[in-house]
């Protein structure tokens, strides 16, 4: 099933939405972290009539999703230019994820600056199929993916990869954006021996776009492990469209059980 048709299929009041788990979008034990933020981000934008530009979320991955979902929201604060709203998304499992979005319209400000070069990679076009270590029955179908950054070895703790949704077609943009967001597995992955068992807990981004848009679907993303100790590493995340522009940069703790 398409992201659009996920969104299309849900029940939808203000603040609130539901939907029967997609048996497709599952991963492990829950339902993919892009998807269950996308679905909170929904909610969340169905709290105002005009929402202002996204500009930050905050998302901690309580707990496992399983049976019919329930995303519902509500507005903390609204201020003149800023609005906090908090999203849960929960299932019959229980809490399963607890989100913080900022909405901010644009300020004047003496401040115009940006410094998030994007690597230098090949083209999407020219850049060889990569083949994460995922369970491919879902990754391979939802997401298309082309290397960006050269084999190393040893193996370095990063993924850079240009990432695309497979079914793009009517989805909303900052939707597609959150659901492809978390489309690289944890960077330690990267330098493990072999597989192992590992979960997003939190994680925090920043968008530096009020409109994200890219050429042609693709993005690039990178992942990038600065520890892993006492089972759990800490990462940095960035996003840059196809014609390397910075869109948005991120944080994430990871669970890691071997």
């Amino acid at each position: 099933m398409s992201l659009a048709a996920v969104l299309a299929g849900a029940e939808r009041e203000a603040g609130r939405l539901s939907l029967a788990q997609p048996s497709d979008w599952t991963q492990g034990r829950t339902v993919y972290g892009g998807l269950s933020t996308a679905l909170a981000f929904e909610a969340a934008r169905s709290c105002m009539p005009e929402p202002p530009p996204l500009r930050s979320l905050q998302v901690a991955f309580v707990g496992p999703m399983a049976g019919r979902i329930e995303a519902s929201a509500e507005v903390l604060r609204q201020g003149r230019s800023a609005t906090f709203v908090q999203a849960d998304v929960r299932s019959e499992a229980g809490l399963a994820l607890r989100a913080t979005f900022l909405f901010s319209t644009k300020r004047a400000s003496a401040l115009d600056f940006e410094d998030a070069p994007a690597p230098r990679t090949p083209d999407p076009e020219d850049a060889a199929p990569s083949l994460l270590r995922a369970p491919p029955s879902f990754f391979s179908n939802r997401f298309e993916y082309r290397h960006a950054l050269p084999r190393t070895d040893p193996p370095t703790p990063e993924f850079l990869r240009w990432v695309r949704l497979r079914d793009r077609d009517g989805v909303e943009p900052v939707s597609g954006l959150l659901t492809l967001a978390d489309a690289l597995p944890p960077a330690a992955m990267a330098v493990m021996a072999a597989p192992g068992p590992v979960s997003s807990a939190t994680w925090t981004m920043n968008l530096l776009a009020a409109e994200p848009a890219t050429r042609d679907g693709w993005w690039l993303l990178r992942a990038r492990a600065e520890q892993a100790r006492d089972g759990v590493s800490s990462q940095s995340m960035a996003i840059w469209n196809r014609d390397g522009q910075p869109i948005a940069l991120g944080m994430q703790s990871v669970a890691i059980f071997v």
